[in-house]
């Protein structure tokens, strides 16, 4: 009897955590399936119109892709060879937020809308598709970004100067009927402008306003282009390895400050 538990935990195991396997596929691009049809019947939910007319029926079909994901997180718990450290992975996590609102929103209806959470489940499909292998190119930008924080910080410091210089500046020169009511509104006007935005909620009136405005717009334009180049400047910087971090030139141990050149 314990022979046949084990062999069928084990081949439930392949199923669900295998995407080598046939089966492991066609299980996974199922439950991808369901995690979008889920997040559907959410979203048009949402719509009015639509949940005036179907709003039970989405609701009930929610409700049942909410046990089935149930059944799922279960069974995942009992045929890993780890439980306790699925749950406590990134997946575990996800795969458990992902049916915790369902069951919620029986006693507080509103919340069955964070269920669109489940939308992160969709990651998987990079385990489906093969596409493990593109990940390397991801650890390269965040190599770039990590090795930028520093210049992004002082220059997000810079801006957040400018755009507090420039808005109590403007909140000085505009009366309240701009819109200028206060300096915190003034430098969100300030944000606004500088990213080009361009709500178009407040605006000046006067002309040395507008001047200043019409500077902070060229401004904003050049300061635009600051963030993407630092992070261009350490990805070419950034050192090109093979997937277990040796140089392929030399195959020396690259760290994270050593860089090809």
């Amino acid at each position: 009897m314990n022979q046949q538990m084990r062999e069928l935990r084990e081949k439930i195991y392949i199923i669900i955590f295998e995407s080598d396997t046939r089966p492991g596929r066609i299980f996974d691009l199922a439950l991808i399936f369901f995690i979008l049809l889920s997040v559907a019947l959410v979203m048009l939910d949402s719509v009015p119109g639509i949940h005036g007319d179907w709003g039970r029926w989405l609701i009930g079909g929610e409700l049942l892709i909410t046990v089935l994901f149930t059944a799922e997180y279960l069974l995942r718990l009992y045929s890993a060879k780890r439980p306790a450290r699925y749950a406590f992975s990134f997946y575990g996590v996800v795969d458990l937020l992902a049916i915790l609102p369902g069951y919620a929103s029986i006693f507080f209806p509103g919340l069955h809308f964070l269920t669109t959470v489940r939308i992160l489940r969709v990651l998987r499909i990079f385990r489906v598709l093969k596409m493990v292998q593109f990940m390397g190119e991801g650890n390269n930008l965040w190599l770039a970004l990590k090795r930028s924080r520093y210049k992004i910080t002082v220059f997000l410091f810079t801006v957040l100067t400018v755009v507090v210089i420039v808005g109590s500046l403007m909140y000085l020169i505009e009366s309240e009927d701009s819109g200028f009511t206060s300096i915190p509104k003034s430098i969100y006007w300030a944000i606004v402008t500088m990213t080009t935005v361009g709500y178009g909620d407040i605006a000046p009136k006067t002309a040395l306003g507008q001047l200043l405005a019409s500077m902070l717009m060229v401004v904003g334009y050049g300061i635009i282009a600051v963030p993407t180049g630092i992070v261009t400047s350490e990805m070419m910087r950034s050192p090109v390895s093979r997937p277990d971090g040796f140089c392929p030139c030399c195959g020396k141990k690259l760290d994270d400050k050593e860089t090809v050149s």
